[in-house]
């Protein structure tokens, strides 16, 4: 007696190539659901993203409100300061420091930002020879980068001192009358400009001989043999191919520059007669530097910073769009 099997449905439909049945809910509720990699994902931005809220998000939000605002010490503690809209604004630019401070923060960012680049980049050039002894003398020049800067702006306040510091020692060598760096009001912002230069070209060596490290070498052999001279290659090889790397170094060197209070507070403290002070140390000064702290105005000035700081950024992003469009 012969028995015949007959296979099930669901076989018969997948071989003359009918419509399988739909998947049971339970299985298309399960794949909404997050899996363990989107989990993991989840996890690992819930450090950073709870960092900038804490440390850049609610601080700038802070500062706003502290602008909008006519905060004293008793309002600032209980918190019921009334809102001003733009009068601390309107404040800070009708202040007699508004201009000066402008203009040294003006002078003393473009001055930093073109001697921090230039010896920067002339450091970066004669280190990448990779002669005898350049790691270790470019190890040394790294000193002033990872010294704190307490200490970096006491050790120029003690060598521009105008009765015992070396520099004027030194002048003396040469028939030289000693100079009042720090408390001449003609001499007073050069010198924060020269302690701030010594300090960040090492960032600038860094950054642009590790984009001189990514330029191929044959570029140059083959401009030697087509006649070019050291010049001529630094002009059109080097220059163009370390472009990008430039653009981020000065940006973030305007960045920096911009907000460096501790350097001039130390050696100067914006003197004599603000004749160094800068945005930066204004803002500390109406903030914190006085019995009776003008919150609000501090916290504008504070602002303008930030602003000046976001546009500069936007202009290298869109620098940096065009240059990839063409």
């Amino acid at each position: 007696m012969n028995h015949t099997t007959h296979p099930p449905d669901h076989t018969v439909r997948e071989r003359t190539g009918a419509a399988t049945a739909a998947p049971p809910p339970a299985r298309t509720a399960a794949r909404r659901r997050p899996t363990s990699q989107q989990w993991a994902a989840w996890a690992f931005l819930a450090p950073v993203t709870l960092y900038l809220v804490l440390f850049y998000a609610y601080p700038l939000y802070r500062n706003l409100d502290l602008s909008l605002r006519d905060y004293t010490v008793r309002s600032f503690v209980q918190g019921n300061a009334p809102f001003t809209g733009l009068e601390n604004y309107r404040k800070v630019l009708d202040d007699p420091t508004f201009g000066p401070a402008l203009v040294h923060t003006v002078v003393f960012t473009a001055v930093c930002l073109v001697f921090q680049y230039a010896v920067g980049l002339a450091l970066a050039v004669f280190f990448n020879q990779h002669f005898r002894l350049s790691a270790t003398l470019r190890a040394l020049f790294l000193v002033p980068w990872l010294l704190p800067l307490i200490v970096s702006a006491s050790t120029w306040s003690w060598m521009l001192n105008s009765d015992s510091g070396i520099v004027n020692s030194l002048l003396s060598v040469v028939g030289v009358d000693p100079v009042h760096w720090l408390t001449s009001p003609e001499w007073s912002l050069t010198s924060v400009i020269i302690a701030n230069i010594w300090i960040g070209v090492p960032f600038n060596l860094v950054v642009l001989y590790s984009g001189l490290q990514s330029i191929p070498h044959s570029l140059y052999e083959a401009a030697a043999l087509d006649g070019a001279n050291a010049w001529r290659r630094f002009w059109s090889i080097t220059l163009p191919l370390l472009r990008p790397v430039s653009a981020i170094t000065l940006l973030l060197g305007l960045v920096y520059t911009l907000k460096v209070f501790d350097i001039i507070w130390i050696m100067t403290k914006g003197g004599p007669a603000d004749a160094s002070t800068t945005f930066a140390t204004w803002s500390y000064r109406l903030g914190f530097g006085n019995l009776l702290p003008a919150f609000g105005p501090g916290a504008a000035v504070g602002n303008l910073l930030v602003v000046a700081a976001l546009v500069f950024g936007l202009v290298y992003l869109r620098v940096q769009r065009k240059q990839a469009m063409a």
